[in-house]
C-alpha cells in the first residue's frame, strides 16, 4: 500500500486550487439514471470514489465519456464527464460494487422512479458508525414504494409509479434528502419534504434536477416542495467547490503557519467553520474567486466546537479541527453529534504526542507545545487527512500508512501542498 512521508515544520505559502465537491458530484452522477438523455457534469474531481461510482453506473448500462481538457484545465482543476443512461440493462446494484461506497446505495431512487423496480445491496463505506438506511427507505415508502429486505438486498417496487406525499424526517439526513429529491422528481403529484437537509450539496442536486426539467422549490431550507414531472431531460451542470477540502487546507495553514490563497471556492459554503477558525487566531479574508488564510506564527487559541448539520460546524471537518487543537494554548472540547464512531483518529494523533481523552461523544484536547513525527495509520477518509495536517506541523518525519482513504476524497493532495512549501511525498507501496 502507498504511504505518505512528511517532514514537518515548513510553513505554507502559495495558492491551492479547490476541486469540485465529491459529496456533490456523487449524487449528481447518480441523477444521470433519471433520464435517457446526456447529463454533462463539469468540475468533477479525480477521486477513487468517482471511479468506483462510474463502475457501478456502468453495471446498470450507463455510458460515460471523459471530455478532453479544456483551456485552463489541469489535472487538479476537475474533469468533465458526460453520462448517458439511454439503455439501462439492469436495475440490480450488486454487493461487490455497492459495498465499497455508501453513497452508491442512492441509485435505488432513480431506478425505482424511472423503471418501477430496484434491487440494491445494503451499503458499505467508512467505518464511522452504523449510518442505517431506514430513513431512506421510509422516504420511498411515503411515495408509495413497496420494499422488503432479502439476502442483504433492499428490493423496492411500485406497480403504477411513485405518488407524491409528505416526507417528514425525524432527524436531518443528507442521504435521505438526496433520495427523496430524486424519487419525488418523477413521482405523480406534489411531495413535501419536512426537516430536509440544508447542505450546499443538496442545493446543488436540486439545481441540476431543475435544469433537467424537475420542479423543485425550497432547496437549502428545511421545507422542500417538489411537483413531479413525467420525464427529465439532459443538462449541463458544474459541480460546486468542495467546502470540506476548503476547510481542510484552511486548517492546515492555521496549524503549520503561512499565507495561502484557496482558489475557486466560496466562503458562504462554510461560514461556521471559517468563523471558528478565525477565533483560533487565523486571519481569514475573501479575495476574488477564493479565500485567503494567514497565520503569522502567533499562538493557536483553544476553541470549543460541536458538530451539527449545515449551517453548523461540519462533522467532516471535526478530525482536522482536532488536529489543530492539539497545539492550541489551553483546553478545547469537541463534541461529535452526527456519527457515534468518529474519534478513531484520536489514538493516531496521540502517537504524535497529542493529549486527548474521550468522554462519550466529547473529546477533550489539552494543547501541547509541540508534536513529534511518528508512523501512523489512516482509519477513514477525514481521519487520514487530520494526520496529514498534524504531520505538517510536527517536528521530524511522519509516515502515514493506508492512504487509500485519502485518495477517496482529496485530489492531488501531495502536489497541492508540495507547491506551497510542504515537504511531502507519496511512497508507492
Amino acid at each position: 500500500m502507498d504511504r505518505i512521508h512528511i517532514i514537518g515544520g515548513a510553513p505554507l505559502h502559495g495558492v491551492i486550487p479547490i476541486s469540485g465537491a465529491k459529496n456533490a458530484a456523487l449524487p449528481l452522477m447518480i441523477a444521470s439514471l433519471m433520464t435517457g438523455e446526456t447529463l454533462e457534469l463539469i468540475n468533477v474531481p479525480r477521486l477513487a470514489d468517482i471511479n468506483a461510482l462510474l463502475r457501478i453506473l456502468g453495471n446498470h448500462g450507463v455510458d460515460h465519456m471523459v471530455v478532453g481538457k479544456r483551456p485552463g484545465q489541469t489535472s487538479e482543476t476537475g474533469q468533465t464527464i458526460r453520462l448517458t443512461a439511454s439503455n439501462v440493462i439492469d436495475t440490480t446494484a450488486p454487493y461487490d460494487l455497492v459495498s465499497t461506497m455508501r453513497a452508491s446505495f442512492w441509485v435505488i431512487a432513480p431506478l425505482l422512479a424511472r423503471f418501477g423496480e430496484a434491487k440494491v445491496s445494503l451499503p458499505g463505506g467508512c467505518a464511522i458508525g452504523t449510518r442505517p438506511v431506514d430513513l431512506l427507505i421510509m422516504a420511498l415508502e411515503r411515495l408509495g414504494a413497496q420494499t422488503e429486505i432479502d439476502g442483504g438486498y433492499i428490493i423496492a417496487k411500485t406497480k403504477n409509479g411513485l405518488r407524491g406525499g409528505e416526507i417528514s424526517f425525524p432527524k436531518v439526513t443528507v442521504g435521505g434528502t438526496h433520495v427523496a429529491l430524486m424519487a419525488a422528481a418523477l413521482a405523480y403529484g406534489t411531495t413535501l419534504i419536512e426537516n430536509a437537509a440544508r447542505e450546499p450539496e443538496v442545493v446543488d442536486l436540486a439545481d441540476c434536477l431543475n435544469k433537467m426539467g424537475a420542479r423543485i422549490k425550497g432547496a437549502g431550507t428545511p421545507r422542500i416542495e417538489i411537483e413531479g414531472v413525467a420525464r427529465l431531460g439532459g443538462a449541463r451542470h458544474e459541480v460546486l467547490p468542495d467546502r470540506i477540502e476548503t476547510g481542510t487546507y484552511a486548517m492546515a495553514v492555521a496549524m503549520a503557519g503561512g499565507d495561502v490563497v484557496l482558489q475557486d471556492t466560496r466562503a458562504d459554503l462554510l461560514h461556521s467553520a471559517l468563523d471558528v477558525l478565525a477565533t483560533t487566531g487565523a486571519e481569514i479574508s475573501q479575495v476574488p474567486g477564493g479565500i485567503r488564510v494567514r497565520r503569522n506564527g502567533g499562538g493557536i487559541a483553544a476553541v470549543d466546537v460541536t458538530t451539527d448539520p449545515f449551517p453548523g460546524f461540519p462533522t467532516d471537518l471535526q478530525a482536522q479541527f482536532m488536529a489543530l487543537m492539539t497545539l492550541a494554548k489551553g483546553q478545547s472540547h469537541i463534541r461529535e453529534t452526527i456519527f457515534e464512531n468518529r474519534f478513531m483518529h484520536v489514538q493516531e494523533l496521540a502517537r504524535l504526542g497529542a493529549k486527548i481523552r474521550l468522554d462519550g461523544d466529547m473529546a477533550i484536547v489539552e494543547g501541547v507545545e509541540r508534536l513529534r513525527g511518528a508512523p501512523v495509520m489512516a482509519t477513514d477518509l477525514r481521519a487520514s487527512v487530520s494526520l496529514v495536517i498534524a504531520g505538517l506541523a510536527a517536528e521530524g518525519e511522519t509516515q502515514i500508512n493506508r492512504v487509500y482513504h485519502l485518495d477517496r476524497g482529496f485530489e492531488a493532495l501531495e502536489a497541492k501542498l508540495g507547491r506551497c512549501g510542504a515537504q511531502i511525498e507519496r511512497v508507492r507501496g
